[in-house]
């Protein structure tokens, strides 16, 4: 069983920053890559970005290109979002996930699931 844990959610304001880690139990060949999806309440859960373990492929949702970076510590078996000129509509809980395929976008192509950190950002 593969475990996953998400942190670094909190309260900032429209403009500002936050860091989601995500931290993994163990590494398998099924984990080829990781994603991060979020949810506001009543929407669907939709596809943030994700990465690659080994060769650090990025993709991301246009929503958040060039304002959000995917990284992965390898060492330390966690990826981060790294979320700077945060908006009101980025306001959800954010999940990371794993995956065998790149660059999935939809949860059903996800295997392992954290367990949710919320954002909110106050305009």
């Amino acid at each position: 069983q593969v475990q996953l844990v998400e942190s670094g959610g909190g309260l900032v304001q429209a403009g500002g920053s936050l860091r989601l880690s995500c931290a993994v139990s163990r590494r398998t060949f099924t984990l080829y890559a990781m994603g991060w999806f979020r949810q506001a309440p009543g929407k669907e859960r939709e596809f943030v970005s994700t990465i690659t373990w080994s060769s650090g492929h990025t993709y991301y949702a246009d929503s958040v290109k060039g304002r959000f970076t995917i990284i992965r510590d390898n060492a330390k078996n966690t990826v981060y979002l790294q979320m700077n000129n945060l908006k009101s509509e980025d306001t959800a809980v954010y999940y990371c996930a794993t995956t065998t395929a790149f660059p999935a976008t939809r949860p059903a192509q996800y295997a392992y699931w954290g367990q949710g950190t919320q954002v909110t950002v106050s305009s």
